[in-house]
């Protein structure tokens, strides 16, 4: 049986907001960021840092949120030697802008040059790594990840080796 109430009881309950209106309010959020947020991200003013796992200059991550689109990671890695291992739940796509050099995953070596998308799949587990340079100047590879889809498979980052000439300092 249905209860029914009166309609000054149905009207005087406070109704839970509406999920259809929710999603309606964070796509015109995400479209109003979008439309006042930077669009053009220049090199020259993100400054190569050297981190854990090397040389790292970075264009769109969580921390960025002036840029028009905050789902991104997308950052660039020159390769001097080699770099740190690490492992994370994979989903990175790393397109190879200059020179020649592998990819260990997993304990497997994969070559790579100039050109070449090097494909960290998403994998139980995560997926370990470690770039190596096999040319006589730096490489450098542009790697991309979208946010929504690390955190859907739980995304964590778990340093093996740092880069060889890492002291704890963030500076260059």
């Amino acid at each position: 049986m249905v209860e029914k109430g009166t309609i000054k009881e149905i009207e005087a309950e406070k109704p839970e907001p509406d999920y259809y209106d929710l999603v309606t309010k964070g796509f015109t959020e995400r479209s109003q960021k979008a439309a006042r947020g930077v669009k053009l991200v220049r090199g020259k003013d993100n400054p190569w840092t050297f981190t854990r796992q090397g040389y790292i200059r970075r264009y769109a991550n969580i921390k960025r949120t002036e840029n028009c689109l905050s789902t991104l990671v997308l950052f660039s890695h020159e390769i001097r030697t080699h770099s740190g291992r690490h492992k994370h739940q994979g989903g990175f796509n790393l397109f190879v802008l200059k020179g020649k050099g592998y990819t260990v995953v997993d304990g497997v070596r994969n070559d790579w040059q100039e050109g070449d998308l090097i494909l960290l799949a998403f994998k139980p587990g995560g997926v370990e790594h470690q770039h190596f340079n096999e040319d006589g100047r730096p490489s450098r590879w542009l790697a991309l990840n979208c946010l929504p889809f690390a955190d859907l498979v739980g995304a964590f980052l778990e340093q093996k080796e740092n880069h060889p000439e890492w002291k704890g300092s963030a500076k260059a």
